[in-house]
């Protein structure tokens, strides 16, 4: 089954990647299914209709702890098709120092970005296991494999789904099912922009930070959200195939190939 004649779930529609996502995928011909941490993608994120002409499900709200992702998957499946991608995009970003950093704070961040992830792939796998085919992207971050001053929690978060991607990906190679993870660096997303608000001069993620151990980016520009749009719908597009267990950097090389 193709992703035109089953549906594709995106996690995270509203915010800066998630909604290029929703567009980049559903130009490419995916069925999308569009949601957000506060319920389906609204006004200002994903739009109402993709590109395609098909109108965007309108799935319940998803709640990490509330049935583990499986009444937004069963939510999608009866709407729109059977699942043949899950995207997840939705992420949050709490820093400080560790010192200062409240286990609140830090579980938090882990709710999202690491639990939210495993009970919808869980979710997702039990549905595409069956049917011998299937594709999971996840949205991770350069920060899961360099370390950042201030971002412990966002970085240990991504650093776990990153792993858990390939643990994944080795357990449903046998079925057909291919987990990869886009690992984008610094880009202009609304998040990014509260991360460094007040900044003078250029932006920092650019010009790099030495007082934070931080290289700045070979390319000189920060990621668009269609650049990491493009690598999400590569890796789910039969091009990328033969290709499973993955982390596809888009980073501008500020990670120096690490």
């Amino acid at each position: 089954m193709t992703a035109t004649e089953g549906s594709t779930l995106v996690t995270g529609a509203a915010g800066g990647i998630g909604s290029a996502v929703v567009r980049r995928l559903a130009a490419a011909g995916h069925r999308v299914a569009g949601a957000a941490a506060d319920g389906p993608a609204r006004r200002g994120g994903a739009p109402p209709h993709t590109p395609a002409g098909g109108a965007l499900t309108r799935p319940p709200p998803h709640r990490n702890h509330q049935g583990g992702g499986a009444p937004l998957v069963d939510a999608v499946e009866e709407e729109r098709g059977p699942l043949t991608a899950l995207v997840n995009v939705a992420g949050v970003l709490r820093w400080g120092p560790v010192t200062e950093f409240s286990s609140e704070d830090w579980r938090a961040v882990f709710d999202v970005n690491a639990l939210g992830v495993f009970q919808l792939c869980r979710a997702a796998a039990r549905r595409m296991v069956p049917r011998g085919a299937g594709a999971i992207v996840t949205v991770g971050s350069d920060a899961g494999a360099v370390p950042r001053v201030g971002m412990s929690a966002y970085a240990a978060s991504k650093a776990a789904v990153a792993h858990f991607t390939r643990c994944l990906g080795l357990e449903l190679a046998p079925h057909g099912v291919r987990c990869n993870a886009v690992s984008p660096g610094a880009t202009d997303t609304p998040m990014n922009r509260a991360r460094w608000a007040g900044a003078p001069g250029p932006h920092p993620a650019v010009a790099g930070v030495p007082g934070e151990f931080r290289a700045g980016i070979p390319l000189g520009r920060l990621a668009r959200p269609r650049d990491v749009a493009d690598a999400v719908a590569f890796l789910c597009s039969p091009e990328a195939s033969h290709i499973t267990m993955h982390d596809l950097r888009v980073d501008g090389g500020a990670g120096l190939g690490s």
